[in-house]
């Protein structure tokens, strides 16, 4: 049976839900317990599984057009590779690859346990908790003094940390760019080339969590949100995550992780205290 929503998604909804996506979906601050929020501070109604795509749309836009560049030699890389038959005959092949192992256990985690996360682990309890906890573990990892790793440094080994790290982050509240941003840091690797194997790494799942909701939506179609809706959520999910990418590694440098985790902190008690 199609789930046809009853009301429609209005523009001020589209404009906010839009900004929490693309500002999210890169900081490490959880975009799971911003979205937690919003049906408890307003009367909106749910925005669809055709805004969620779009908004994921925008997001996916917005890292492919900021690493453009470093996409294009990686795909040229990658051919190398395949042409030499071997991984490591060409660094930016080298890293293509990398993502890609990186990104076989949160494909795993999510296919085996899709129904538990969706249903089990979406309380604010559970929220609020791993937003403190990861927060805290976020800020120990950026308190070493011993990263000093770039970009050369990265190997199998390390990225495949990382990706289990990332299939954890599937747990509301832990946010996926946080927990692997805290991975790096913690083999010691500098802030920037953190950041950016995070945001390098995201392609790849969203484009996954973009295909589910498209599985979804094909299945169960609803009409939540108009044209207009539509395309406001694409443009501003895009800009705004494209802006928070470039000032996010900007500054990252000069201000650290301490803003961020003292947010996530005061952020989970929030939460915590909504239910306590």
């Amino acid at each position: 049976m199609q789930n046809i929503a009853t009301e429609s998604v209005d523009y001020i909804q589209a404009i906010f839900l839009a900004l929490i996506q693309g500002i999210t979906e890169f900081l490490p601050i959880s975009s799971s317990a911003h979205l937690a929020l919003v049906p408890l501070l307003t009367s909106w109604p749910d925005q669809g599984l055709a805004f969620d795509c779009v908004v994921h749309l925008g997001s996916l836009t917005a890292v492919v057009f900021y690493f453009r560049s470093d996409l294009a030699r990686m795909a040229s890389g990658f051919t190398v590779t395949l042409k030499q038959r071997s991984i490591s005959a060409d660094r930016d092949g080298y890293m293509a690859w990398l993502i890609g192992f990186a990104t076989i256990p949160v494909g795993l985690f999510g296919l085996t346990f899709k129904d538990m996360i969706e249903n089990d682990f979406r309380s604010l309890t559970v929220i609020g908790t791993t937003s403190i906890i990861f927060g805290l573990l976020l800020w120990l990892a950026d308190t070493e003094d011993k990263n000093s790793k770039t970009e050369s440094s990265w190997n199998l080994r390390d990225v495949m940390i990382i990706g289990v790290a990332q299939a954890i982050a599937l747990i509301p509240g832990t946010s996926r760019s946080g927990i692997t941003m805290t991975a790096a840091l913690m083999m010691g690797y500098n802030r920037e080339t953190a950041a950016r194997f995070s945001f390098l790494l995201s392609i790849p799942v969203i484009i996954l969590a973009g295909g589910i909701k498209i599985r979804d939506w094909i299945e169960q179609p609803d009409q939540a949100a108009g044209l207009l809706e539509l395309l406001i959520g694409y443009g501003l999910s895009a800009i705004s995550a494209y802006l928070c990418i470039h000032y996010f590694l900007k500054y990252l440098q000069r201000i650290g992780m301490g803003p961020f985790v003292i947010y996530r902190i005061l952020l989970g008690a929030v939460l915590l205290w909504m239910v306590y």
